[in-house]
Formats: C-alpha cells, structure tokens, sequence
C-alpha cells in the first residue's frame, strides 16, 4: 500500500507547486451562472486549460493535474494536432503570457461509450512539461475514497456558450457555483441515463453549458470542490440540458470511479 501511496503522489503532486491553491485567489458570489454568466478572476483557475485546433478555436476545456498531464473528456476527441494552452483568461487578446503546448501521448478511456456517454475521460500526456507559477499550476484530484455529498456546493469553470443559441463562445473565462445532487436525485431528471460513473451538479439557476450533439466550449473542463483547503477535481464536464436549462443539472465524469485509471495511465506512461 506504502508503493501506491508513493506513485499516486509522484503522479499527481508537483515538487515545486501544490495542488489546488490557486496564487490569485477566486472570487465566488454562489449563485451566478455560466449561463448568462459570470467572468472569473482572472487566473484564479489556474489548472484550467483551452483545448484548441490548428486555427485556434477553442472547443473544450480541460484540467492540468500536474506538469505533464491534462484531464478532460473522451468525446472532446482530442488528437496530437491539438493544442493545449495553458494560463489564458482572454481568448480575444495576444498580451497574455499563455504557454501553447503541444500534445504528446492521448488515452482515451477504453471503455468509453459514445452512446451512454460512460467513462468520459481522456489524459493528455503533454510534449514537454508546463512552467508552474503563478498563473498555472495544476488541481488536486480526488480520491477514490473520496466523498463529495449532495448539496455541498463546488464551481465550473469554462468558455462554454451563455446562451445554447449564442453566435459563439466567449472570450472571458467563465465560473459558477453549483450544487451537487445524489445521483438519487439527478435521476428524477436524467433518469437510467446517469450511472455510477457519472456525478451531477446544479438545477437550481446555474449550469454550464455543454450539448450533447455539439461541443459548445465547456465539456472536459473541471468542477471542483474544496477538499481540506484545496481545490479538488471532482468531476468532468460531460452532457446535460440541449438548450443549456439552468433548471437541468449538468452530468459530469465522477473522478473518484475514474481515479484508479488515471494512476494507471500515469504511473506507465
């Protein structure tokens, strides 16, 4: 037990940086929403990341987990022609001091179904590693035998569409407080479509926007929760509402069922 304790420290905790303490802290009113949102402190996530093709649109979200990995969805369908940009607030200026990362190595979960929408994650082993500071520095991840109960309140963040039929996404990094919901409860909404591998977050007038059919910006990126001070990964942006419902809750990767992959993909790779 003592080695596994070691290898998933080595895998997820960086020598210089720990994780889950941004430098810049966040600033949370609760109850806004990604949805006719609300702008986030600029670099107060600083383990969120853009993922972007060779044009540099932006088509889903992610989350660095230490200096040479990122987390984010399976159906982002990410390649080694993608980018990873690291330490960005706004997608519409060139001032900031973004680090642009190649992809290395992807691992898509090997039992992800596209039609469930189950084991939505995929790691991205990046080319060479990130520069931690103080705009970028990875998240905490959570346990396995960790547990987040319904009603505890955790933040999204993402460039996902305000609107479902808003032109495009915006340039501002985005935020919102959520609570989650027992899985008991998310089905009252969702039904047989959430499974154990799923958690859910939200319906109370906050939601991030992520679209089945379409990718609108948010899906891979992190909902978080505080976990003895720290920030902690807690699920990944998966599917929800088609016409972003602030009434609907999101459904995200559960991290806790899927942490014991992530320690097999990283500690072998």
């Amino acid at each position: 037990m003592a080695f596994l304790w070691i290898l998933s420290c080595i895998a997820f905790v960086s020598t210089a940086f720990g994780c889950g303490i941004p430098a810049i802290k966040p600033i949370i009113t609760g109850y806004s929403r990604i949805v006719n949102g609300e702008e986030a402190v600029p670099h107060s996530w600083p383990w969120q990341v853009s993922l972007q093709d060779y044009t540099g649109f932006h088509f889903c979200g992610g989350s660095l987990i230490n200096e040479n990995w990122v987390v984010t969805a399976a159906h982002c369908n990410v390649r080694t022609s993608h980018r990873v940009i690291l330490g960005e607030h706004d997608r519409s200026s060139n001032a900031e001091n973004i680090q642009v990362m190649a992809v290395g190595q992807v691992f898509k979960h090997p039992q992800y179904n596209g039609f469930t929408i189950n084991n939505d994650i995929l790691l991205i082993k990046l080319a060479t590693p990130a520069k931690l500071g103080l705009q970028v520095s990875p998240v905490c991840v959570a346990e396995t035998s960790d547990v987040f109960p319904g009603g505890m309140r955790c933040v999204t963040s993402g460039w996902g569409l305000t609107k479902h039929n808003a032109p495009d996404t915006p340039a501002l990094l985005q935020q919102a407080a959520l609570p989650l919901l027992t899985n008991d409860d998310c089905k009252r909404f969702w039904g047989s479509q959430v499974t154990d591998i799923m958690i859910c977050a939200g319906a109370d007038g906050a939601s991030s926007c992520m679209v089945c059919m379409s990718l609108t910006g948010d899906s891979g990126g992190p909902l978080v929760c505080e976990k003895a001070g720290a920030w902690t990964l807690v699920g990944i942006v998966s599917w929800g509402s088609s016409t972003c419902s602030p009434s609907m809750p999101g459904v995200y990767a559960r991290v806790t069922a899927l942490r014991a992959w992530m320690d097999q993909i990283i500690t072998s790779n």
